[in-house]
């Protein structure tokens, strides 16, 4: 069996214990037991997002994306513009 390195310079006082709540490490029962909540969420989670989406769906769902990211380009267009003209008409007259 493998023993831990001793340092000469350690002299076996404890400078921060690690041993906090909230570590994963901190209490092995109740991380058993929130191991397996977490694993009957996540089969429960994926029972309800395992359904497909249906063709009509996801053209919708494209074709708001990208009606949303040219809105956005719109928009950073217009700013654009606004900022040259008054670049070109007020500030550098």
């Amino acid at each position: 069996m493998a023993q831990k390195m001793q340092y000469e310079d350690d002299d076996g006082r404890v400078i921060a214990d690690m041993n906090v709540a909230g570590a994963p490490w901190h209490d092995k029962a109740a991380n058993f037991v929130d191991r397996q909540a977490r694993e009957a969420e996540r089969k429960k989670t994926m029972q309800e997002y395992n359904e497909r989406m249906s063709a009509a769906d996801a053209r919708r769902y494209t074709f708001y994306a990208l009606l949303a990211g040219l809105a956005l380009t719109a928009a950073l267009a217009i700013v654009w513009a606004l900022l040259i003209l008054f670049m070109t008409q007020v500030w550098f007259r």
